[in-house]
């Protein structure tokens, strides 16, 4: 399971998820200091997302995808293995549609609170579900990321663990990491894990900056459980 003793990830790769968003966090994953041994997992992967599975894990990716109810009628039968797995030391790193699941109505409720839609948000500077890009303030330096109807997320403030990394401009929460159990979840809204191939697909012009830093940034905190 382990690759020369390095800390294994699970990325989810599945109907749950749409071409080209695993192999995305993948690659992030693989780019990060950890060191990581990323292997996909899945119903028509070799590794089967199962309780013995994730118990060798360090951490599990939930990449972006569709919509999130048919998404999470897919995910919904490794609702409590995911949960166990985080309250007992592990990691769960969510982008997109992962940190929509993140959520609890629906979603695996690893969140002090929940979900919803930005373009929904008083006063979103986004309103529309087609791909563009959106302003972000990330540890307070604005930045330019790939948006597909990403989540903002209300959470308690005071919560053990949290860290709010990035904010949209109308000052709701874009990303975040906090403790669950003796775990850790971080979730994110954008896509900082985007390559230059998603601004083409979508037909977007790419921003100066890539935000694949910012990605890693939030692996960091997803990984690093300062104690209180």
């Amino acid at each position: 399971m382990r690759g020369a003793d390095r800390p294994l990830a699970l990325v989810y790769r599945g109907r749950a998820t749409l071409p080209g968003c695993a192999e995305s966090v993948a690659e992030l994953l693989r780019r990060s200091r950890w060191n990581f041994d990323v292997r996909y997992v899945g119903p028509r992967e070799r590794l089967p997302l199962t309780v013995d599975v994730l118990a060798g894990a360090a951490l599990y990716a939930q990449p972006g995808g569709g919509t999130l109810r048919p998404a999470w009628r897919r995910m919904r039968p490794y609702d409590e293995a995911l949960r166990d797995f985080v309250a007992a030391g592990g990691r769960y790193l969510g982008f997109c549609l992962g940190g929509y699941l993140a959520g609890a109505t629906p979603g695996f409720d690893l969140l002090p609170g929940d979900t919803d839609r930005y373009i929904s948000s008083k006063a979103a500077t986004v309103h529309s579900a087609r791909p563009t890009v959106v302003a972000v303030d990330w540890r307070h330096r604005r930045r330019h990321m790939y948006f597909q109807d990403g989540a903002v997320f209300r959470v308690d403030r005071y919560a053990p663990g949290l860290d709010v990394i990035a904010t949209y401009p109308n000052g709701e929460i874009a990303a975040l990491a906090t403790d669950y159990g003796n775990g850790r979840v971080a979730a994110v809204g954008p896509h900082p894990e985007a390559d230059r191939d998603w601004f083409a697909d979508a037909d977007l012009s790419r921003p100066a900056d890539d935000t694949r830093d910012a990605g890693l940034e939030l692996v960091d905190a997803v990984m690093i459980r300062h104690e209180r």
